[in-house]
C-alpha cells in the first residue's frame, strides 16, 4: 500500500517513526500533499523514495509531520541544573573556553533557546558568556523563532518578574527583548543528516535535545546521539526530555542526577564537579522522612505475618520458601536467556548463551544455575548480563552484602543497568538505608521506564515512611507496568512472586494507602 511506503520514506528522509495508531494522521498528510502537488500517489511516493527526494517537499513534510508544542522555562528543574552545576563545571574544567556554546536542537518556535539566553543574563552566569543555536527541521517554527513573539500561554511557566523584564505587550502577543533575541542564532538543519561543517568535534559544551529522540526510530535515535557526542567536548552535558534516556543507544555518558532532574555528561570527563554513581545520587530528590509510618492493614495470604510491618526483601526472603506456589501463577512466556539482554543493554546481543541458566532459575532449580555461571569461560567475569544474574542468584540466596558488591562491579561497567540498579535498592532497603534505596529506585525507574519493581518498590518505601501520597503515585504506576512487564523480568526481580502475587501486592497496598486500585 502506498500509505506503508508513505511511512517508509518519512522514516528514511526524515527519521520520524509512526506506528499503525498514527496511519491515519499519515494518510491525511499524504492526501494534503498530493492535493498540494497535483502528483498520483505512486509518482509522489516513489520521488521521496528516490535519493533526489525534492528539499522543498520534504520541508512541506516537516511542517506537517513534527511537534511544535513547547513554551518558556519547561521543566525548569533542568535549567537549574545547568546554571548551578552543569556550566560551573565546564568553566573549571576549561578556564579558557570563552563561550561557552549551547545546542537548542530541535527548538521548535525558539522559546527553549530564549530560555537559555535569558539565563545567560542571570547573576549567576556573571562572566560566563554562552553562544546559543537553536537547529530544527521545521521552517515554519523557525519563522516564528525568528520573529520572537508570544502568546501568554507561551509564557505560562515564566516568572512574573521575568516576563516584565524582558517582555512587552503588543496586542495580544508578548514581544522579547531585543538583546535577548541578538543572544541566539537560529539554522535550519534536519538531525538526521550528518553534516560535518555543523557536527564538527568538540563544537558545543552542553546540548538540549529534548522531548525528540522519542520520535525516531531506535537506529535513527542511535545515530543522532553518537552525532551529539561527536560534537560535544569531553565533560560536556545533554540535557533530553523526561520520558527519554540514553538507555540503549549510547555508553558514552556517565547520568547525572542534581536539582530533582537527570542528565548526562560525556564520559572522558577529566576531574569537575561529579563523581561516580554514588556521588550522583547524593542530591536526589528525597522524602522529608523515612521513619515508619503506620502498620497497614494486612489483606492478603502473600505476606507471612511472622513481622507486623515487614521490609519487602524480608518478604522476599519468605516468599523464596514457597517460591513454587507463587511462581505457578505467572503467565507462560518466553525462556530465551536473550531476554536479559532486551531489556538491560537493547544494543547488543549477549557474548555468552544464558538460556540454560534462565530455564534453571524459572525451574526454581537456583543451585544448578549458579553452577552453570561457574562454567563459563573468565571473560565472562565483565559481562554484565552474566553478572546480572549471578547478582539475581546471590539475592535469592539472602548473601545481599555480595550482590551489592556485584551490582558495584556492573554499575562501573554499565551505568545504565535498570536491574542493578533495582538490586542495589534492595541491598540498601536491607541494610536500613531508605534513603539510598529510593535514590537507586528512582534511577532504575528513570533508565528504564517500563521496569515494574522499582515503581512498586519506592511505593512500598513511601507506605513505610507514611508518605501516603507518593505511595499511591508511585503504585498507581507500578500496577500500569505490571500488567504488561516482561516475564522474564518477573522472574528474575519479581522476588519469587508471579504477575499476579505482584498485582495482588500492589492492589493491597494501594488499599491500605486510601488509592483505588
Amino acid at each position: 500500500m502506498e500509505i506503508e511506503r508513505f511511512r517508509t520514506a518519512i522514516h528514511g528522509r526524515l527519521g520520524l517513526r509512526f506506528d499503525d495508531g498514527k496511519l491515519d494522521f499519515l494518510a491525511e498528510v499524504l492526501v494534503r500533499r498530493l492535493e498540494a502537488t497535483g502528483q498520483p500517489p505512486t509518482s509522489y511516493v516513489g520521488e521521496l523514495e528516490g535519493p533526489g527526494a525534492p528539499e522543498p517537499e520534504l520541508r512541506a513534510l516537516a511542517r506537517e509531520l513534527t511537534v511544535t508544542e513547547t513554551y518558556f522555562f519547561r521543566n525548569a528543574e533542568q535549567f537549574r541544573a545547568l546554571t548551578e552545576a552543569a556550566l560551573p563545571d565546564r568553566m573549571r574544567a576549561d578556564p579558557g573556553r570563552r563561550p561557552l556554546r549551547i545546542l537548542s536542537a530541535g527548538c521548535a518556535s525558539g522559546e527553549e533557546a530564549y530560555t537559555l539566553a535569558i539565563l545567560a543574563r542571570s547573576p549567576e552566569l556573571v562572566g560566563c558568556p554562552l553562544s546559543i543555536c537553536g537547529v530544527d527541521v521545521n521552517p515554519a517554527m523557525l519563522e516564528r523563532a525568528a520573529r520572537a513573539r508570544y502568546t501568554s500561554w507561551a509564557l505560562r511557566e515564566t516568572p512574573s518578574d521575568i516576563q516584565g523584564r524582558y517582555f512587552r505587550a503588543d496586542g495580544r502577543e508578548l514581544v522579547l527583548d531585543e538583546d535577548v533575541r541578538r543572544r541566539v542564532t537560529f539554522e535550519e538543519r534536519n538531525l538526521v543528516v550528518d553534516d560535518p561543517t555543523f557536527w564538527r568535534p568538540s563544537a558545543f559544551d552542553v546540548i538540549f535535545c529534548r522531548n525528540v529522540l522519542m520520535y525516531f526510530a531506535p537506529e535513527t535515535a542511535q545515530a543522532v546521539v553518537a552525532r551529539l557526542t561527536r560534537s560535544l567536548v569531553p565533560g560536556g552535558f545533554v540535557f533530553l526530555g523526561y520520558a527519554e534516556t540514553m538507555r540503549g543507544l549510547s555508553q558514552d555518558f556517565h547520568l547525572r542526577h542534581t536539582h530533582g532532574t537527570f542528565y548526562y555528561q560525556r564520559r572522558d570527563a577529566t576531574g569537575g564537579a561529579f563523581g561516580e554513581v554514588d556521588e550522583v545520587l547524593a542530591d536526589a530528590p528525597r522524602w522529608t522522612s523515612f521513619v515508619s509510618g503506620p502498620p497497614a492493614p494486612r489483606s492478603r495470604e502473600d505476606i507471612p505475618s511472622a513481622a507486623p510491618d515487614p521490609s519487602w526483601m524480608e518478604i522476599i526472603r519468605h516468599s523464596s520458601e514457597r517460591i513454587a506456589s507463587i511462581t505457578s501463577q505467572a503467565t507462560p512466556g518466553r525462556t530465551r536467556g536473550d531476554e536479559l539482554d532486551a531489556k538491560q543493554a537493547p544494543r547488543r546481543r549477549p557474548s555468552f548463551d544464558l538460556t540454560f541458566t534462565v530455564d534453571l532459575m524459572r525451574q526454581e532449580r537456583f543451585g544448578e544455575a549458579a553452577a552453570t555461571l561457574e562454567r563459563l569461560p573468565p571473560e565472562s567475569a565483565q559481562d554484565t548480563d552474566v553478572l546480572l544474574l549471578r547478582a539475581v542468584l546471590l539475592t535469592h540466596g539472602g548473601d545481599l552484602a555480595a550482590t551489592e558488591t556485584l551490582c558495584e562491579q556492573i554499575l562501573a561497567l554499565d551505568q545504565m543497568s535498570a536491574g542493578a540498579h533495582y538490586l542495589t535498592a534492595l541491598c540498601r532497603e536491607d541494610a536500613r538505608d531508605r534513603l539510598g534505596a529510593a535514590d537507586h529506585d528512582r534511577v532504575a525507574a528513570h533508565v528504564d521506564p517500563t521496569f515494574a519493581m522499582p515503581r512498586l518498590h519506592l511505593g512500598l518505601l513511601a507506605r513505610r515512611a507514611g508518605d501516603y501520597d507518593a505511595a499511591r503515585r508511585e503504585l498507581v504506576e507500578a500496577l500500569a507496568l505490571l500488567a504488561r512487564e516482561d516475564d522474564a523480568r518477573l522472574l528474575l526481580f519479581g522476588g519469587g512472586f508471579g504477575r499476579q502475587g505482584l498485582i495482588a501486592l500492589c492492589q493491597a497496598e494501594l488499599r491500605s494507602c486510601g488509592g483505588t486500585p
